[in-house]
């Protein structure tokens, strides 16, 4: 990985470092099961109508193991990807690459489609993110008429369901790689506090579970604490601890929720040294112990 030698001159306080993991033998355990390779899901909930046990699921920083596209029809929020954040509004859409980490904050109601497809290089779906505004009636119309025809393939079971389910897919990546030759300010990370945060979040997706603290990904990435933590304050509004932690405690609320592991086990597979630090910043963060968390309902 290259390194980013951008410098950013704002202040800002070094960072404390979470203690690192004791070097254990990862437990051999089963992990969330995969979900099926095309999905289409509505978003059609606001902040104003989710419960407060269930709004960390939309508003958390998460990701997912495929290629995902966010489509709003209605409503407008901010939403921060790869850890810059921007604004939305009726009728853009979000590409986020497989483990591509996000999470938006709606202002009342929102609506449209969340579609996950394969990752499947054949596809050749876009490498990066895109944020997209789409003001053309006949724009809008194709994507959300291309999305509704996947999702009667995906819901029919006609014969070839398989393969009609490739084909419209093949056709929502021709479509973007369309788009993208017309609209020249797609780009997530234009400048170097945003390219900088991009690339912290990036690694933090593959390394979330090694219990790696904030100095550990700032050196991977060639600057301080500091530096790092002010390009991600300009980026989005966030330290680079508050990122990570918010990344590392939405996972762990998924496996307490979509998991039987036992508490001890999740601590193990989330990098934490022990299940009683766990807890506590588990508590800390969320305000419920794990198995508090894991009987709310």
């Amino acid at each position: 990985m290259s390194k980013v030698t951008e410098h950013v001159t704002a202040d800002a306080s070094p960072l404390p470092e979470t203690p690192k993991k004791r070097k254990l033998r990862t437990p051999d355990i089963p992990d969330i099961p995969a979900q099926p390779a095309y999905r289409v899901l509505p978003l059609g909930r606001g902040s104003n109508t989710l419960s407060t046990a269930e709004k960390w699921r939309m508003q958390a920083m998460r990701s997912h193991r495929s290629p995902t596209l966010l489509w709003f029809t209605r409503g407008q929020g901010r939403i921060t990807v790869s850890g810059v954040t921007r604004g939305f509004g009726p009728h853009n859409l979000l590409f986020l690459p497989t483990r591509t980490m996000y999470g938006f904050e709606p202002v009342g109601q929102v609506m449209g489609y969340r579609v996950h497809l394969p990752d499947d290089v054949t596809l050749g779906l876009p490498e990066e993110p895109l944020h997209m505004r789409f003001r053309e009636v006949h724009q809008q119309n194709e994507i959300t008429g291309m999305i509704e025809a996947l999702q009667r393939e995906i819901e029919g079971h006609q014969p070839g369901r398989d393969r009609a389910m490739a084909l419209q897919a093949g056709m929502i990546a021709v479509w973007l790689e369309r788009q993208m030759s017309v609209m020249p300010d797609y780009d997530m990370a234009p400048d170097a506090s945003r390219r900088l945060a991009a690339a912290f979040t990036a690694l933090v997706e593959s390394e979330l579970r090694e219990g790696h603290s904030v100095g550990h990904y700032a050196a991977a990435l060639g600057v301080t604490p500091t530096h790092l933590t002010r390009a991600c304050n300009i980026a989005c509004g966030r330290s680079a601890s508050t990122i990570l932690a918010d990344r590392l405690h939405f996972e762990a609320r998924r496996m307490l929720r979509e998991t039987d592991l036992p508490v001890k086990s999740i601590a193990e597979k989330l990098g934490f040294h022990s299940a009683a630090y766990f807890s506590r910043a588990f508590h800390k963060h969320t305000g419920l112990s794990p198995r508090d968390f894991r009987q709310t309902r």
